[in-house]
Order: structure tokens, then sequence, then C-alpha cells
């Protein structure tokens, strides 16, 4: 079974979508909310929906069920302010899934973002080592919290701690396409 985080939402429903069609089993973390992000997923069989405030009582009772883990969940709005719950979802929950994928061997992609290059007065470069990652200045903490979570995976790395088996972070530009109407002014079209 391949678990996505943010699998309601636009990215993560498109890739939801794909690997249903493909006869994945798929399991979704996200929220829903009030709105109509339901349709996002509505024609994909789903194994499970899990609310992130359970993502750990799931993975403990499905980790032998667990093939792959996408983490495409986060907030991701450039205009949030709210900088403790931005932490909480990009950096934290990051973090504890992770260390999940590492212990239990289970191979980790992430959604890492184009926003953790700030203006670009840095260049584009994506060298993951340490010191090229510090020299990145985010313009939004949305971007700080990204860039945040790949300078720890890269000093994990360096450090010699455990790590998935197989992992990559996937920085995002300027991704559109269907399911994205959920993100009314954060939408790229």
């Amino acid at each position: 079974m391949i678990l996505v985080t943010g699998g309601t939402g636009f990215i993560g429903s498109n890739l939801v979508g794909a690997l249903s069609d493909q006869g994945e089993r798929v399991s979704i973390c996200d929220v829903l909310g009030t709105g109509e992000k339901w349709r996002n997923v509505a024609k994909h069989e789903i194994d499970e929906l899990v609310d992130p405030l359970s993502l750990d009582e799931f993975l403990s009772r499905r980790m032998d069920d667990i093939d792959f883990v996408y983490h495409m969940g986060a907030v991701s709005a450039t205009t949030e302010t709210d900088a403790d719950l931005i932490v909480d979802s990009n950096l934290r929950l990051s973090q504890r899934i992770w260390r999940w994928c590492a212990k239990h061997e289970v191979p980790l992609v992430y959604a890492s973002s184009a926003a953790t290059y700030g203006d670009g007065e840095q260049g584009f470069v994506d060298s993951d080592d340490r010191a090229s990652l510090a020299a990145l200045r985010p313009l939004n903490a949305y971007g700080w919290s990204k860039l945040a979570f790949d300078r720890w995976v890269a000093r994990e790395v360096e450090d010699g701690h455990a790590t998935p088996p197989h992992w990559a972070g996937l920085r995002f530009f300027n991704v559109y396409g269907p399911n994205e109407y959920h993100k009314d002014d954060m939408r790229s079209v």
C-alpha cells in the first residue's frame, strides 16, 4: 500500500489518481475541511482516509502494509502568517515521517518547494550540501519551513543518521492544473 499525505490537495490528488489508475492500493492522510476537496479523489478507490492527527496511530497499525510514502501534505499558502501552524505541518510532521520511513525502511518522496530559493539572488542550484542550502533566503514562512526541512535532511544524511532506503525531495515550480480550484486566491491559473 502507498501512503500519500496531502492526498486530497492539488498535487496529492493527481498523484493518487495516477497511482489508483495503475491499480495501486492508496491510503490518504489529509484534512477535507468544509469545501469540496473531496471531489479531487471522489472517483478513486481509497484504502483509508486518515486525519493527520491520527497519523501516528495509522502508521503503527498499518506499518507492515506500507510500501512507499509520498509526503505531499503541507500548509502551502505563501501568505499564511501563523508560523506555528506552518512549522507543525511542514517541519515537525515531515521529520516524524522521515524518521518513521527510516526506521521501517520505507522509501520516501517529499515535497519541497521553489520557494526555498527566495528571490533567486543565490541562484537555483539544486545542491543539497549544507553550505549551499544555508545560503538560500526564502521570502516567506512557507519557503523557510520547506528549506528548514531540506537543511534538516542534509544534516541527518551528513551526520550518518538513519535515512529511508530511497528518498527524494522535489522542489516544485509553478505547478498548475486539475484539482487546484480549492486553493482560492493561491491558485496558479
